[in-house]
């Protein structure tokens, strides 16, 4: 059985022709029925003449090129025209004259070449039409016929209309999938940053202090050892984010959390830096984003003690309240700059922007005594 749900988006994709070709066999239809024989379209006044075998291909010649009126909007408005110059001629004055502003509104709506050469040609081929029905005895005056050219270019204003507006909903819907494509490339690059630092920084500060322990093996393979295992996991952490960014791929869609904070801790502690961590309370369920940006605080803060004040005394202190995380890690500033590719910023910045988000407070200040502090309250709550 067929989807009846379906049926718009099949017909949506059907071509437009035979999507328009519908309303002009209407057209058509309309044409032969009592009740619409009455309703005529005429200018000029002559006195209406039966309909004969031509009537019917007048008929036609108004109608059909409807069904074109999208895909060939100038050829559509140039048959319906001589079709209506002809019913007007005739004074056969049929129901279907009303399909010139049909094609005038499509012609100025779809148009997208020479709208001015269209617009000029249509109005002086209307002069013409005038004094011909003048001839033939018409009996409508200047004024008459200057209403009904007033009315032709009504039609094809509401086609001008429609065309900006679409323009405008085109231009609009542009801005919006380029503010997402920055938007998105900002996202990609805070976690690639975040990602890459922390792991590059440990590994950089671990094989700066390998070279100091040439004389104790036991040390340097431990120390070889933890640098290996920080590469295995910054590629892990890598692949991960490509798997994110990849939609063909089936993915949990997992991201790092307050809960893992543990194993960064232990990976900071493993490059040489002391850390104290302490956490007050449990994540609620509900916690959201909150959890991964607290991690990304922590992560950052840490990458920074590595960086700043190597071998410093640093304290990691993490509180889960019901309705926000707050984290705050301090370093003494009794360390030393570690050997480790200077920051750019960025990773500061893209917290803030981070906390900001959610409605939170971030800050990151030098101490008085050396050192810093970073200090970021987070609502918990917010969907990931």
């Amino acid at each position: 059985m067929i989807d009846l749900r379906r049926v718009p988006d099949l017909w949506r994709r059907r071509d437009v022709t035979v999507r328009d070709l519908p309303f002009a066999l209407l057209m058509v239809a309309l044409a032969f029925l009592p009740a619409f024989r009455d309703q005529q379209t005429q200018v000029g006044g002559l006195p209406t003449r039966p309909s004969d075998a031509l009537t019917v291909v007048v008929i036609a010649l108004e109608c059909l090129p409807l069904a074109v009126r999208r895909r060939w909007p100038t050829a559509c408005l140039t048959l319906v025209s001589l079709g209506f110059a002809l019913d007007q001629l005739r004074a056969y004055h049929t129901f279907t004259g009303a399909a010139l502003a049909f094609a005038l509104v499509s012609a100025g709506a779809h148009l997208e070449r020479h709208r001015r050469v269209a617009v000029v040609l249509l109005s002086a081929a209307y002069v013409p039409l005038a004094v011909a029905l003048g001839r033939l005895g018409g009996t409508e005056g200047p004024g008459e016929y200057m209403t009904f050219y007033l009315v032709l270019v009504f039609a094809w204003g509401v086609g001008s209309w429609l065309r900006a507006t679409r323009a405008a909903e085109a231009e609009r819907r542009r801005h919006v999938a380029e503010a997402t494509r920055a938007a998105e490339r900002t996202r990609i690059a805070r976690e690639l940053h975040d990602v890459v630092t922390h792991h590059v920084t440990a590994m950089v500060v671990q094989a700066e202090a390998a070279r100091y322990l040439t004389a104790a093996p036991d040390r340097l393979d431990a120390t070889l050892s933890a640098v290996s295992d920080t590469g295995r996991r910054a590629i892990t952490d890598l692949r991960h984010l490509l798997d994110l960014l990849n939609p063909d791929h089936d993915t949990d869609g997992r991201t790092p959390s307050v809960g893992e904070l543990h194993t960064l801790v232990e990976q900071t502690r493993s490059a040489g830096q002391p850390v104290e961590f302490t956490e007050e309370g449990s994540p609620a369920e509900s916690a959201g984003s909150a959890e991964f940006v607290a991690y990304r605080v922590v992560q950052e803060a840490l990458t920074n003690a590595l960086k700043y004040a190597h071998g410093s005394r640093t304290g990691v202190h993490v509180r889960y309240g019901e309705r926000e995380i707050t984290v705050q890690v301090s370093t003494d500033g009794s360390g030393s700059r570690a050997g480790s590719p200077g920051g750019s910023g960025r990773g500061l910045a893209g917290l803030r922007e981070r906390v900001d988000a959610l409605g939170g407070e971030f800050s990151a200040d030098r101490r008085a005594g050396g050192g810093f502090v970073v200090r970021a309250r987070i609502p918990a709550g917010s969907p990931s």
